[in-house]
């Protein structure tokens, strides 16, 4: 019997975002709406490279119970000039304790956590149109003032 393709990982860059620290923007009904600048950073692998912009942003939701729902907007410029829209959703699953330390801006173990994202990027025609046309997934780690994210392109 014939059966779908079982999905691979190919690992194609990393990420950098540099960040200010977060601003509470309050507690609503679907938990508490937080804003980080994205303020900067780079892109660096096999398969891109670039600066992020400055004047991206995340606006992640923490759930009373701690865990937080990424949703981060930010620009890529590659090294050649070409302009890349990224959407980037995720999910960070942690207790309380190391919460208050992420929060904190302490060194916290990736393995103390569960952080993966889904980009979306948003490519001209042209050589970074595979962009657009890939599937990918993100396993990320902050650390301090930049959040690092290895995006892994799902075959």
């Amino acid at each position: 019997m014939t059966k779908p393709v079982t999905p691979g990982l190919e690992f194609v860059f990393t990420i950098r975002a540099e960040i200010d620290p977060p601003r509470s923007a309050g507690k609503g009904p679907g938990g508490e709406r937080l804003h980080i600048p994205i303020t900067g950073g780079r892109v660096s692998g096999p398969r891109l490279n670039g600066k992020i912009l400055p004047d991206g942003s995340d606006w992640p939701l923490i759930g009373s119970d701690g865990n937080s729902l990424i949703s981060a907007h930010y620009t890529v410029e590659t090294d050649d000039g070409t302009l890349i829209y990224v959407r980037n959703k995720g999910l960070r699953i942690s207790p309380p304790s190391v919460m208050a330390r992420l929060r904190a801006r302490e060194p916290v173990e990736p393995t103390e956590y569960y952080f993966r994202t889904v980009p979306v990027f948003d490519a001209p025609d042209g050589p970074y149109q595979w962009l657009r046309e890939t599937i990918f997934v993100g396993s990320a780690m902050p650390t301090g003032a930049t959040v690092e994210i290895d995006i892994f392109r799902v075959s």
